[in-house]
């Protein structure tokens, strides 16, 4: 069967299409792939991994055309960063503005 193992950079993705067992799991299209060696960052030991957005085990047994995907880290907490941008934003609401005439 076929799938595919991609993972992404900010400035460039990779995506492998190979042919594989029936029962192959998430970890075994990923070994099989050769990216962890293209990429030598990627630590499975800590980094998630998913099917098509969704987060999996390495231990999933994937299905025809499945799309594994490795997800690195977030540099930034988005839920921080939106509550600052939205007190930022409110904090310049508040900022009186000139009486224009």
């Amino acid at each position: 069967m076929i799938v595919e193992v991609a993972y992404a950079l900010p400035e460039r993705q990779t995506l492998l299409s190979l042919e594989v067992e029936e029962d192959i799991t998430v970890q075994g299209a990923i070994e099989a792939s050769g990216i962890l060696d293209k990429h030598k960052q990627i630590d499975l030991t800590k980094d998630r991994v998913g099917i098509f957005s969704k987060f999996a085990s390495l231990d999933t047994v994937l299905r025809e055309k499945d799309r594994v995907e490795i997800y690195r880290a977030l540099i930034a907490d988005p839920k921080k960063v939106r509550k600052e941008r939205a007190a930022k934003g409110k904090a310049m609401r508040n900022v009186k503005k000139p009486n224009s005439g």
